[in-house]
């Protein structure tokens, strides 16, 4: 499993996932590779506040802001207001 935000960034070159990422990651590497669809279906399988953060994430980047608030709140964390990228790296460097 990747270490830090770099290594994650580097993997997103390969075939497959680096092993033992947590469903968010795994979520968060599928979305990187352009995959919104593959990342979505595995948040929705996870109760988690992490996992509801990046789906609140995906949410937003769909444009969907009602439903990315709904996430937001059940993450429990501020509706974001910077930039998707600065989002998605904040949320993988707290999961890693």
């Amino acid at each position: 499993m990747p270490s830090d935000l770099a290594a994650f960034r580097a993997s997103l070159g390969a075939a497959e996932p680096p092993a033992g990422l947590s469903a968010a990651l795994n979520a968060l590497w599928h979305e990187a590779r352009n995959d919104w669809a593959r990342a979505h279906g595995i948040v929705q399988e996870h109760e988690d506040e992490v996992c509801a953060w990046v789906h609140a994430y995906l949410h937003r980047k769909e444009g969907d802001l009602s439903n990315a608030g709904y996430w937001y709140r059940r993450a429990r964390k501020p509706i974001a207001s910077g930039s998707l990228d600065e989002e998605w790296a904040a949320i993988v460097h707290a999961c890693l």
